[in-house]
């Protein structure tokens, strides 16, 4: 008789627990206390309850804030003061931050409103769905990284994020469990320190089916993805960053139309499965680590109609494709200029490459470990700017394989330390002696059968 009461006691607290009455941290759905969760929203919202994983992020007093602050309005007070659902249009000028925003509103700066938190914390705290920002001037975060102080922290869905300017802050836009958002036509750019201790442009954590359109990021960290599944890059710029977009555990997104230049990498997909990447440019990736693409143990992924272009590496590939059956196909895309066109480390095949242009690169292809699995890779249409053959029927397809075998190449190949000396003049002088009369005998690298004898998308410039 005794048990009954524990028994009971126990399944209350079980009860309360999947109520969410409980107090071990707050779990809220997926909108705010402000703004209910119904069972519609959180199917939308994938059914996933949305847990507060945040630090606690500091309160900072005025007067710890920049005195250039000093006496600004709070823009909080006007969005205390507007009813949910209404639109906020507040007059020009400049307002003192920080801002939560707990309620779906529409607020329209026209293009003449800042806010500044005086280099203290973040800027713009957006803790709702469904609402909109637009034509806002948001600067003067905090610089720890301890508390990824940013300008505009985004936990909501359905949010729409509009012509926002973004410069002296850590962090530009962070969206963590955010879904369905809008981010289009914004400018980030970081705070002037040095490039390793800048925070990110616009960074999503467990975010799903955004579209970030139109955005320019520049002198930024990072353009980041990390857990966040079918989201759409379009048409932004990024420059004078270190990685146009880094995919991490993030599966299927979509890369289109994008311009990333005089970063050190452009896109790269690290354990990703899916994605496809067509129609960017990327140029200027150079440096040590310099790279337009980058795959780590990914697959599935399609790479379509870029243009790669003055890169120390076009695409460097490193145990991809990595799931059994699966694939990494490129297609359509130009590689001119380049030191390196492909790069293939740890490979085991897999890799389709289909109607490519290769002109004016150093090294068309190279390869690291795992040469063996060379025969396991497609090449088919390529179009060769050093192939020697003929096309004496006029079809456009050469009469005989492009092969391309490794003679001194093997050396800085093999020998990283030594690539350091490609194209140097002795290289240069063994590479000649090796081909015209060949120590060993040279491993073939890649064959294409039916190279194309004209560029397969036209010269450019």
């Amino acid at each position: 008789m005794r048990a009954r009461p524990f028994l009971l006691l126990s399944l209350a607290l079980t009860l309360a627990v999947i109520g969410g009455r409980i107090g071990f941290g707050q779990v809220i759905g997926s909108e705010t206390e402000n703004s209910p969760v119904t069972a519609n929203s959180a199917a939308e919202d994938m059914g996933a309850l949305r847990v507060d994983v945040d630090k606690p992020k500091p309160i900072f007093m005025l007067i710890e804030r920049d005195r250039r602050i000093y006496g600004l309005k709070p823009f909080q007070e006007l969005v205390d003061a507007a009813p949910a659902g209404s639109v906020l249009k507040p007059l020009p000028g400049q307002y003192a931050g920080p801002v939560t925003m707990t309620k779906p509103l529409i607020i329209d700066g026209g293009g003449q409103v800042t806010i500044d938190a005086g280099d203290r914390g973040t800027v713009f705290t957006l803790k709702t769905s469904g609402a909109t920002l637009r034509g806002l001037h948001l600067t003067g975060s905090g610089d720890s990284h301890d508390t990824d102080d940013s300008c505009l922290d985004v936990r909501g869905n359905r949010n729409t994020i509009e012509k926002i300017t973004i410069d002296n802050c850590l962090f530009g836009i962070d969206l963590k469990q955010s879904n369905d958002n809008v981010v289009r036509g914004n400018t980030v750019r970081s705070k002037p320190v040095d490039l390793g201790i800048r925070g990110d442009g616009i960074r999503l954590w467990y975010s799903r089916r955004n579209l970030i359109e139109g955005n320019q990021v520049v002198d930024s960290r990072d353009m980041v993805a990390w857990y966040s599944h079918d989201n759409i890059y379009r048409n932004n710029i990024g420059l004078r960053s270190r990685y146009s977009i880094h995919f991490m555990f993030a599966n299927n997104n979509v890369v289109e139309g994008n311009h990333f230049q005089d970063n050190s990498v452009g896109v790269y997909f690290m354990f990703t499965e899916g994605g496809v990447m067509r129609n960017n440019v990327i140029s200027h990736a150079t440096g040590a680590t310099g790279m337009a693409i980058g795959f780590k143990e990914s697959s599935g992924t399609l790479i379509e109609g870029n243009t790669i272009i003055y890169c120390a590496v076009g695409i460097g590939s490193d145990l991809s494709p990595f799931q059994p059956g699966s694939k990494v196909t490129i297609r359509g895309n130009r590689f001119a200029y380049n030191g390196i066109g492909i790069l293939f480390n740890s490979e085991r095949g897999g890799n389709e490459m289909l109607g490519n242009d290769f002109e004016g690169n150093i090294t068309h292809v190279a390869y690291g470990a795992g040469r063996a699995a060379v025969a396991r890779n497609n090449w088919n249409g390529n179009y060769w700017d050093d192939y020697q053959g003929f096309d004496r029927n006029n079809d456009g397809v050469g009469d005989t394989p492009y092969e391309m075998r490794a003679f001194a190449d093997s050396i800085w190949m093999e020998m990283p330390a030594a690539r350091f000396f490609k194209s140097s003049p002795a290289m240069e002088l063994l590479d000649f002696l090796e081909r015209l009369a060949p120590f060993s005998t040279p491993d073939l690298l890649l064959k294409d059968n039916a190279p194309s004898f004209h560029p397969v998308l036209g010269s450019g410039s």
